[in-house]
């Protein structure tokens, strides 16, 4: 009997967060591991599903580098990167719109409505759903200042159309959107997926945004786990080297999404199954929440 008490237990522990979040609007950026094993994919098709079935709004943003990565191979096109961020000509931007949207969207939506959800797949140009700009990267000159560099068809968000994903959620529907944006001429940009997220989030005032990564979650000077953090305290980390290498452009997102009316962030392992439950609906959760 104690394996049976025990669930109940773990429903009465989840009780109290279902009531808060009901009704409410998680955007959860979707990537890393948990869309190439086929056991994650079940595992975070089911997570969504359970969401919605409770009254929470689930918004996805994904990603798609290692599926681009292989399909530039196939083309013999070779990417360039600065600063992390990849070099996008017209060439390599068409390559990226047709395996985001064309394939790993899809590839997305199939795998959500397989499992009982009511998926709709959209890009950034869609209804202009994200309106775009080009974004420069800067990059360090020899004299220490910073010089900006044109990198091509790579976008920074100007404005998201929250009402086109309001009229899906209120249908009942999973919007699940492709990172890529449109322009002021109709050009299509290239846009970070955790980027795209934390923008969403905010223009739907979201309480949570939820980054799933290939890590444990934000680690502190001594690899350990931080399972909760102020945005402060985050900065100082990084001040100190702490936080470092591709962790950094995910704080800096959930920072900026906090700045801007998100409630909360979290940044978890898309590694382990039912990350987003774990995270959620548990008193200790297992990744960094990160508070204004």
């Amino acid at each position: 009997m104690k394996h049976l008490i025990d669930k109940a237990t773990t429903l009465m522990e989840a009780l109290p967060y279902i009531r808060r979040f009901s009704g409410k609007t998680f955007v959860i950026k979707y990537g890393g591991h948990a869309m190439a094993d086929e056991r994650l994919k079940a595992s975070f098709a089911l997570d969504v599903i359970m969401l919605r079935s409770l009254g929470i709004n689930a918004v996805i943003v994904h990603g798609g580098g290692p599926q681009i990565n292989q399909t530039l191979k196939r083309y013999g096109i070779v990417s360039e990167f600065v600063r992390g961020m990849r070099v996008t000509d017209s060439e390599t931007m068409s390559v990226v719109e047709m395996v985001l949207v064309g394939q790993v969207n899809q590839e997305v939506v199939g795998y959500l409505n397989q499992h009982g959800g009511r998926a709709v797949g959209l890009s950034g140009k869609d209804g202009t759903l994200l309106f775009a700009k080009k974004l420069l990267q800067e990059i360090p000159t020899v004299d220490g200042t910073l010089e900006p560099v044109d990198i091509g068809y790579v976008g920074d968000v100007v404005k998201v159309n929250s009402d086109l994903i309001k009229t899906l959620e209120q249908g009942g529907y999973l919007p699940v959107i492709a990172p890529v944006g449109v322009g002021p001429a109709g050009e299509s940009y290239n846009i970070n997926a955790d980027l795209v997220a934390g923008r969403v989030a905010a223009a739907l005032n979201a309480e949570k945004l939820i980054l799933l990564t290939d890590t444990p979650g934000v680690l502190d000077g001594n690899k350990q786990l931080i399972p909760a953090i102020a945005v402060a305290e985050m900065h100082r980390l990084i001040e100190e080297e702490a936080i470092t290498g591709g962790m950094i452009p995910k704080v800096v997102c959930c920072a900026d999404a906090l700045r801007d009316g998100v409630k909360k962030a979290h940044i978890i392992d898309g590694r382990m199954e039912h990350a987003v439950l774990l995270e959620i609906f548990t008193d200790v959760g297992i990744g960094t929440e990160i508070t204004k």
